[in-house]
């Protein structure tokens, strides 16, 4: 029963308990992957950005914002997709802010991660929001309802 005031416990236990904690970990994970760099609706107090927190001029027609950070390897890709973007579609803006020179504008805006995009309407307000490295055909989708389309 007990030795030395101690309880005794099943080494199943023990065995049990690991196996379900690595399961609800791998099922977190699988989870956070499907949902990273899909660009979704913002919620709550739409937040409007200007050229002075830009650093750049706003898109005739949209702006796509990305916070970086100077060793994050997915930022690399992003600039490619959101570049190429821009690049077809007139009147967009890519922007890069990198998130460690600007911690001020970044916990103004809740960012939590690198990459991080943020797309904009011709007016600056953020229509949706990425964490996550996306998809280029995401980000088209996205675009077009910050452009009207």
């Amino acid at each position: 029963m007990a030795r030395g005031g101690r309880a005794l416990s099943c080494p199943m236990t023990g065995l049990t308990v690991l196996l379900v904690t690595l399961a609800a970990a791998a099922l977190a994970g699988v989870a956070l992957r499907r949902r990273g760099g899909v660009p979704r609706e913002v919620r709550g107090d739409v937040q409007r950005m200007t050229p002075d927190d830009l650093g750049a001029e706003l898109g005739e027609r949209a702006t796509l914002v990305q916070f970086s950070s100077a060793f994050c390897q997915p930022c690399r890709a992003t600039r490619r997709i959101l570049a190429e973007v821009a690049e077809m579609v007139p009147g967009t803006a890519h922007v890069e802010i990198d998130a460690e020179s600007r911690l001020e504008l970044v916990r103004s805006l809740d960012i939590l991660r690198t990459p991080t995009v943020l797309i904009l309407d011709r007016s600056g307000y953020v229509v949706k929001r990425a964490s996550g490295q996306p998809r280029k055909a995401d980000v088209i989708g996205a675009l077009g309802l910050a452009i009207g389309e």
